[in-house]
């Protein structure tokens, strides 16, 4: 089985040419290897629109349409920022827009994939925020005003979100455990992997009731590429998380 690879919360802004840089060429080489690329959600640090021009989208997309004509299928999840991103994008790059929970299927097992902020539900303030701007008629609302002014709620949003997280205990931000508990028994899995949170690691779930005579699960967290990069790669045998470092040249 060729590996799968998994990404997110890269955070794709004009002003880290870093980041973009690291980018094209873990597409143009060690993704070319992989069957299927996962991206799960925070691709860009913000998206207002399939239809806002703009160049750094337009650079991804042509990247992605080529790893995809080199043979690996590509998957886009939404995250906390991009959420917005729609199907006009993803068919520009040649990318499947999925849902989550989305369940991989390997030889040895079933995991669930997530963006992971849906996990953080001792967050309220930031649950009720989601639950307005996943409303289609907020985004439909949206959507339809001048690119200017979506920017510069974009932009009022992203402060408000700076500032709760400033001031937000570190642990509400985290996931919750017993919604991690909630997902895993309602889908009957005992691997997830997600991002959203910053904290790569690989965690150990004990499970309560046991799923398939299974008594734990792990919990797989992709890292955000802030300072580095990270991917979860997926082969027959096992789950791997590795961090490497970006380019700055």
């Amino acid at each position: 089985m060729s590996p799968l690879l998994l990404i997110s919360d890269l955070h794709l802004d004009p002003n880290r040419e870093d980041i973009t840089r690291t980018l094209v060429d873990f597409l143009q080489d060690r993704a070319t290897a992989s069957k299927r690329l996962f991206i799960l959600g925070d691709l860009f640090e913000v998206w207002v629109g399939d239809d806002a021009p703009n160049p750094l989208a337009d650079l991804v997309a042509r990247e992605l349409t080529a790893l995809g004509h080199s043979g690996t299928e590509v998957y886009l999840m939404h995250g906390n920022r991009d959420f917005l991103m729609g199907e006009t994008f993803a068919d520009r790059c040649g990318a499947t827009l999925i849902d989550e929970p989305y369940i991989v299927k390997t030889p040895q097992q079933q995991i669930a994939l997530m963006h992971g902020d849906t996990l953080c539900t001792l967050d309220l303030e930031y649950m009720k925020f989601r639950d307005m701007v996943r409303n289609p008629k907020w985004q439909q609302e949206f959507l339809s005003r001048p690119l200017e002014e979506r920017h510069e709620i974009a932009r009022q949003l992203r402060q408000q979100s700076q500032q709760a997280t400033s001031a937000a205990d570190t642990a509400i931000m985290d996931v919750s455990p017993a919604e991690v508990q909630r997902v895993l028994q309602q889908l009957q899995l005992t691997s997830l992997i997600h991002g959203h949170t910053h904290r790569p690691a690989v965690h150990t779930v004990a499970l309560k009731p046991a799923i398939s005579g299974a008594s734990e699960a792990t919990r797989t967290v992709l890292g955000d590429w802030h300072s580095q990069g990270w991917y979860a790669e997926i082969t027959e045998t096992n789950i791997r998380l590795v961090p490497f470092p970006l380019l700055t040249n």
